[in-house]
Order: structure tokens, then sequence, then C-alpha cells
């Protein structure tokens, strides 16, 4: 029999699950509860190998066509001179751009917007998914990559721990054509960082509207960490320009007027000169609060949770998404090793998958907790450290 899949949530993990069990030989369908395609309101990413592998080795598609590259990794002291520069490439794109891509490869008939699960009851041969139109599915398996909100993890797993870091992210962009001659030439070609007391702040290019990697028409991505206080401060800056209760994120043109102008004049007074233009210049700066996920097991019975929904790690490491995507890679080699998709053990694949999977993310949350430890309290980061480049496995891995 063709398993049959449900993957509830639709994106970069959720279609990167997809595909892969598509190309195992599993009837999958893809349930996103938006009922529009997804936007990460601009949000850029470094790309790690795991998050394009999908492009590499099946896709065809060629990811320099939606990434931009760098040189270097340079640090800049207040002044704007460089205090470190090393030589390492990476590369950078937009969240958008991904998910467009992976979604033109998937068959549009897998892919249902407006689909939102509200529930599930699940057995030893599989699971029903009941969604928020009344309708419901049988399926032999149930793939949760509904994010860091997971109601599949609420559901299987009620003491999964979820701790705010003690600091959040503000997120812009600005176009490289409105960067003046200097700052274009000193970033262009690099991933800035400037490391202030109890903060730091990176910069790097990622492709432009339509999806441009041009030099000069992509965008200047911005990543500012701050220590932001749980409780009343953190919940005005979250309140945003409306007042409505948020827990995660304020969407771009949300931040109150006073919170823009606090970090736009502090930009002003204590980051170099370039950093500084490209944040007072971001238009609709948001931010997004800072959490650890941490879930005690992926798998109960036939339903399983991957990427944000298991383990949502601080971003220090750039590997959110290639997390999600290695998930996904691992769990395609655990049901075709143990034979499923020719009546093989599910079960033990799930068993096999859970045990590596579990190792991956704890060990990946613990690094990412020590970074954000030295940056935001002990103030002990060291550009020199070579541990501080990205990777999901360990630095540059």
């Amino acid at each position: 029999m063709t398993l049959r899949v449900a993957v509830v949530g639709g994106s970069i993990g959720g279609i990167t699950s997809a595909l892969l069990l598509r190309d195992l030989g599993c009837d999958v369908q893809v349930y996103e509860r938006s009922r529009s395609e997804l936007d990460a309101r601009g949000a850029g990413i470094a790309v790690l190998d795991a998050t394009v592998r999908y492009f590499a080795e099946r896709g065809g598609v060629d990811p320099d066509g939606f990434c931009s590259r760098t040189s270097a990794i340079r640090y800049l002291w207040p002044d704007g001179s460089c205090r470190h520069r090393i030589d390492h490439g990476y590369r950078f794109s937009s969240w958008n751009a991904i998910y467009r891509e992976l979604l033109a490869l998937l068959d549009a008939d897998r892919y249902h917007l407006g689909r939102e699960m509200t529930g599930f009851t699940a057995g030893d041969a599989g699971a029903r998914v009941a969604f928020a139109d009344g309708a419901t599915e049988d399926v032999d398996l149930l793939v949760a990559a509904d994010g860091i909100n997971s109601i599949t993890r609420d559901a299987l797993f009620p003491g999964a721990t979820s701790r705010y870091a003690g600091y959040v992210a503000y997120r812009g962009t600005l176009p490289e054509g409105e960067l003046t001659a200097a700052t274009f030439a000193a970033l262009r070609d690099a991933i800035t960082y400037q490391v202030i007391t109890d903060s730091h702040i990176l910069v790097y290019p990622i492709p432009g509207p339509g999806g441009t990697t041009v030099p000069g028409e992509r965008l200047a991505n911005f990543v500012w960490y701050r220590n932001v206080a749980e409780g009343a401060a953190l919940d005005r800056l979250l309140a945003g320009r409306d007042g409505q209760e948020r827990r995660v994120s304020v969407p771009p043109g949300m931040l109150a007027d006073a919170a823009v102008d606090e970090f736009r004049a502090t930009a002003r007074r204590e980051l170099a000169p370039p950093i500084a233009e490209v944040v007072a210049g971001a238009e609709q700066p948001f931010v997004q609060a800072v959490y650890d996920i941490e879930v005690p097991a992926m798998t109960s019975g036939r339903v399983l949770v991957l990427g944000d929904a298991a383990f949502a790690v601080r971003p220090h490491a750039a590997a959110g998404t290639a997390k999600a995507a290695d998930d996904a890679w691992a769990l395609a080699d655990a049901l075709r090793d143990h034979g499923v998709v020719d009546g093989g053990d599910v079960t033990a694949a799930l068993e096999a998958w859970e045990q590596g999977r579990l190792a991956v993310g704890r060990r990946l949350l613990e690094r990412c907790r020590d970074i954000g430890r030295r940056s935001q309290v002990d103030n002990a980061w060291d550009p020199a450290d070579p541990t501080l480049i990205f990777g999901l496995h360990g630095p540059g891995r």
C-alpha cells in the first residue's frame, strides 16, 4: 500500500518534507492554514547547505540564482574602521525566495491553502486529522511542521519548555541603491558585525525585488539583538502601534513610533556609520522575540514534529531553516532504510529517526544558547573565535 502522509504546515520544512516523501513514493498532501501563499515579511536568512540540498541534488535549480554570496566576515569598531576580518564565504537569501523556489517544485494539487488543522487523534496505525472546515483525513503518518506555535507539539508534549531568551531581534532592509557609495563599498562583499555592550548586530546582502542578486540591486539586511526585560517592557514593545497582544513578533509597519525613534537614535549614537545608515534608513523595521523551545521527544505513534515545531533555536548559528530541511532528509532516509513504502516497520523507522534528531536539536540548542549568553550577558564575544562560524552540526558544518 502507498503510505498516506499529511504534512501540516506549508513552510520550508513542510515543503521539503513533502518533496522528499513524494520522491520516496508516498501519497503526500500539505495542509497550510493560511489562505494565501506565505510571506516572511522580508526576513533575510543565511543559507546553509541543508537548506538548498534539494535544489542541488534533485530540483535541477542553481541556488546561486536566488542567493547572494559574500567572501568575508568583517567586524567594525564604532568609528567604522575594521576591527577584525576573516576570509570566509557565506550564501544569503530571503525566506520568501527559498519558499517560492521550493513551492514551484511541488505538484500544485498536493499543496492546500486555507486548511487549518484544529486537532488530531492518533493510533498505532495512523492518525485522523481534523480541520477547521469540519473535514477529516485519515492518514498513515502525520508530519507536523507547524512552526514555533505548533498545536501538535502542545498536544503531544504539553510540558515542553518555551523560554524567552531575554532579548529580541530588530530586523529590516534597505535597498543597496539607497546607500551612499562609501557604505555600499564597505558592506557589499561581507557579512558585517559590530559588537557593543550587551548586544551585537550583523548586516548582509540578500536578493532584492524580483529575486535579483546583482550587487547594487539587492537589499542590505540587518539583524540587531537587543536585550528587553521580560514583563512590561517586552509586552509594551510587542504591542506595537495598535496595542494588540503579541507573543513572538511585531510585523513591518506596526512598531510603535516611540520604539522606532528610540532604536534609530541609538543606532546613530552607538553603531558604526555604515551599519547605522542601514538601520536608520530601513522604512519598516520589525521585531521578533527570541525563544528557546525544546521537546522531550519528537514522535508519538504515527505523529511526529520537526523543525521549529520541535526545537526552536536562537538564530546565532543561522541553522533554523537548515535544521528543518535536515530533519526532513533524515526522515526520508529512515523510512527508506526500513523499507516502509514496501510494507516495512513505520514505528521502527520513526524511532531511529527520533534518536538522531533529538541529538542534533539538543546540541544546536545548547550551542546557540552559549553564543547568545556570550553576546547579550557576558560580553565575552571574541571576533576571532572560530566557534562563531555558522553551521548546523557545528561551526562551518
